[in-house]
Formats: structure tokens, C-alpha cells, sequence
């Protein structure tokens, strides 16, 4: 029975568990897989440092609160985010890294850092 290279489809000789007939077509074969799923990855990542670098430069800037479309318009995207955190007070903040916020009644966006 025939095996043939995953890669380059050439005939493989060898051992009997060989999926590749040398390592440049396996370094191939692997790159290749990879920068298929790398690419959604990359664009999610992109967004989420956006988002971050939106909410740390208003925190530097010595605001807690921002207006909602303020934020859209500069390209913050309310859909990515990291995680969400439950506070102690009943309050449910979403996190892009380590940089938070909570909707507030008035369209607004209440800023939060944690450490």
C-alpha cells in the first residue's frame, strides 16, 4: 500500500507511521494549517488591543466616565472583550485586560482599572 506526503503528495518511503517525506514539507504542511487559523486570531487580538489602548487612554487622561458613542466613534467595538468581573456591590464590569468598564442609566461608560 502506497502512502503519499501530506504536503508535497509525493510517495513516502520509510517507516510505517511517516507523514511526510522530509522536514521541509512537514514545516510546510504546519505552517500552513497554522496561518489559516492564525488569521481570525490576529484580527480578534487587533480589536482587543484597540479596545484596551481606548480605555487606558481615557483612564490616563484622568476620566471616569466616557460617553458611549465617544467611545464607538474613536473605533471601540463593544462586542471583544477579555472577561467580566462581578463587584462586590452588585456591579458587573467588562474587562478588555485589565482595563474595565459598567454601562451607567445616562449612556454613559464608568471606567474601572484593576491591578
Amino acid at each position: 500500500m502506497s502512502r503519499f506526503c501530506l504536503d508535497c503528495h509525493a510517495e513516502i518511503k520509510g517507516r510505517a507511521d511517516k507523514k511526510f517525506c522530509d522536514d521541509q514539507c512537514r514545516n510546510n504542511y504546519n505552517n500552513k494549517r497554522k496561518s489559516e487559523d492564525g488569521v481570525s486570531v490576529k484580527k480578534i487580538n487587533q480589536i482587543l488591543n484597540r479596545n484596551r489602548r481606548l480605555l487606558k487612554e481615557e483612564s490616563n487622561n484622568g476620566n471616569r466616565s466616557v460617553k458611549k458613542d465617544s467611545l464607538a466613534k474613536r473605533g471601540f467595538d463593544f462586542d471583544y472583550h477579555t472577561h467580566y468581573y462581578l463587584a462586590d456591590t452588585g456591579n458587573v464590569y467588562v474587562f478588555c485586560y485589565e482595563y474595565g468598564y459598567m454601562f451607567t442609566q445616562n449612556d454613559e461608560v464608568l471606567l474601572l482599572k484593576k491591578e
